[in-house]
């Protein structure tokens, strides 16, 4: 081996340092995935879905899988379940309830003026009186245990928001080439959630395709209008990333947040199944910096409540760097023409050694599909992608359009899930 790096042994010494970083890091995160445990539901539960949980679903164009998702949430048996639209929409919306059948009267459809999401539920916050408010999107799909688990978090009475696991629901009879790629992404985020709640008790953020939280802490005067008065810069209103200032607004107020990882809460949810997916990722990846920033240099009180976390965010800063690092190496090493092995024989070394690791992290999701591991040569392009896409949205935090709708769309899929 120091035959094969001697003629940049100084290079190579700093490289190798950065590879054993990155993979210890990951073997910590998957032994900490592996002996972490979901809280189980009590006996004699202090609360049951039936009394004390509301659904607020912000939408404005529900489509095919709203009522599958309705019917999903029907079966978990909540109190009530909200719909927030805006005006215009409000008939469209009430005839997809109406189809429901007997159960719609659990529903109310109500309205805003003028799409904005963190209006509509804000709207819905105002006439939730259930101890606890879980935020859905209109397609996410659940298992009639979810608000089971959910409500276990909750006898803690320190925890404020409790978050799910997910998984990708295909729109057509077979995967995308974009919805494996999302899969990939929630296999790993899956596991980053519950490594860092099993680590610290804490986590980047709790996706607001299904987040639960205590009622009261959202019904604060104080909270609505900053998470409606939520400025970048103090200049750019942000709609989107609503989960990320919800997530950083627990820690700040001294309320712990838990995970439940586990078939028992896993939700289904849909991906743009075309180019568009790659629009949503340069959202999400925006909300990322922008509250990431917030968390570390504004707030800063990650760093005493959920240290590792904090450390897992300074990681995903510095990846674009790291990840970057190996190709710019075997470009200089395919240049110079004095070392000792041929191109080929170095660029084939290393897209083995990318596909062998790449392998290694996505055992899990290979694991539950197999019939994905043909996507894998795939997930290494996008990988270099989203290493330039981060470095680009870095650059453009002033950009707060929603991207693959109107600006004030609510309902897309634009929580911050791959954080």
């Amino acid at each position: 081996m120091l035959y094969l790096t001697a003629d940049f042994f100084p290079i190579f010494v700093p490289l190798g340092v950065i590879g054993f970083y990155r993979y210890l890091v990951f073997m910590i995160k998957i032994l900490a995935w592996f002996v972490y445990r979901p809280i189980q539901p009590a006996e004699c539960p202090r609360y049951k879905a039936s009394k004390d949980v509301t659904i607020v679903v912000p939408t404005i164009d529900a489509g095919e899988e709203f009522l599958e998702a309705a019917q999903s949430w029907l079966a978990c048996n909540p109190n009530r379940v909200l719909i927030v639209t805006e005006a215009c929409m409000k008939d469209k919306i009430q005839a997809q309830v109406l189809s429901i059948g007997a159960a719609a009267s659990k529903f109310t459809v109500m309205t805003v003026p003028k799409a904005s999401k963190r209006e509509q539920m804000c709207k819905g916050i105002q006439y939730t009186d259930t101890d606890i408010l879980v935020f859905a999107d209109d397609d996410a799909i659940w298992p009639p245990t979810m608000l089971d688990y959910i409500l276990a978090s909750f006898e803690d009475e320190a925890v404020g928001g409790v978050g799910t696991s997910q998984t990708v629901r295909s729109v057509g009879k077979r995967r995308s080439i974009w919805e494996i790629l999302a899969g990939f992404r929630l296999t790993i985020r899956n596991i980053e959630v519950a490594a860092s709640t099993h680590i610290d008790d804490g986590v980047c953020c709790i996706s607001g395709r299904t987040a639960a939280y205590r009622t009261v802490i959202l019904k604060d005067p104080d909270f609505q209008h900053k998470f409606t008065h939520d400025y970048w810069r103090g200049k750019y209103l942000l709609n989107s990333g609503d989960d990320k200032f919800l997530t950083r607004w627990m820690v700040s107020h001294g309320w712990a947040t838990h995970m439940q990882v586990c078939k028992e809460a896993e939700l289904l949810s849909t991906f743009k199944d075309n180019w568009r997916f790659m629009k949503q990722i340069l959202r999400w990846t925006r909300n990322t910096w922008r509250s990431d920033f917030r968390s570390l240099c504004t707030e800063r009180y990650i760093w005493t409540r959920h240290p590792f976390v904090a450390y897992t965010m300074l990681d995903k800063a510095i990846n674009p760097l790291t990840l970057l690092s190996g190709p710019i190496s075997v470009i200089v090493l395919c240049a110079y023409l004095h070392y000792h092995l041929p191109a080929w024989n170095i660029i084939a070394s290393y897209l083995v050694w990318l596909l062998a690791t790449r392998f290694i992290k996505l055992l899990p999701h290979f694991y539950q599909r197999p019939v994905d591991l043909w996507a894998l040569p795939m997930y290494l392009i996008f990988n270099f992608y989203f290493a330039f896409m981060k470095i680009y949205a870095l650059l453009t935090l002033h950009v707060t359009e929603w991207g693959t709708r109107k600006e004030a769309t609510a309902g897309d899929n634009g929580n911050g899930a791959c954080c």
